[in-house]
């Protein structure tokens, strides 16, 4: 099959520790990881290097400000195809009213922080369409 190409993961959020951390648990899984800590940074990065797959935090330095993520990639045909995995500490089911219709954006997966690495993984692999792991549900 040749050479595995590297899938490039941008990460968006404004916590330092967090991008540290899942930078880490990335990069040691074999991806390239691109970070950044505001909108404009990571629309930019977006844009220029188009990821694979981007992870964004609903709340970054306003307030839902990963749905001003959702809303660009979703309007831009140039990244509307690349799947966007939301992370948040305020993802549950009473907060579903918080989240953008289908007509104003789209989110693929949802984690909630603290992000259990495994898990992350998993989905990360779901939404790249690696499909080397057999899902048992």
């Amino acid at each position: 099959m040749g050479t595995r190409e590297k899938k490039r993961i941008l990460v968006i959020d404004d916590d330092p520790d967090f991008l540290d951390y899942i930078s880490i648990v990335l990069s040691s899984n074999g991806y390239e990881v691109l970070t950044a800590s505001n909108v404009e940074d990571g629309l930019a990065k977006m844009r220029t290097l188009l990821p694979n797959l981007v992870i964004a935090d609903v709340m970054l330095s306003y307030s839902l400000e990963g749905w001003t993520i959702s809303r660009e990639m979703f309007s831009d045909p140039r990244l509307r195809k690349i799947p966007l995995l939301m992370v948040s500490a305020i993802v549950s089911k009473e907060d579903v009213g918080l989240f953008p219709s289908e007509e104003e954006g789209r989110v693929d997966a949802f984690l909630r922080k603290p992000v259990d690495p495994s898990t992350l993984l998993e989905r990360i692999s779901e939404l790249l369409g690696n499909t080397s792991q057999a899902k048992e549900e």
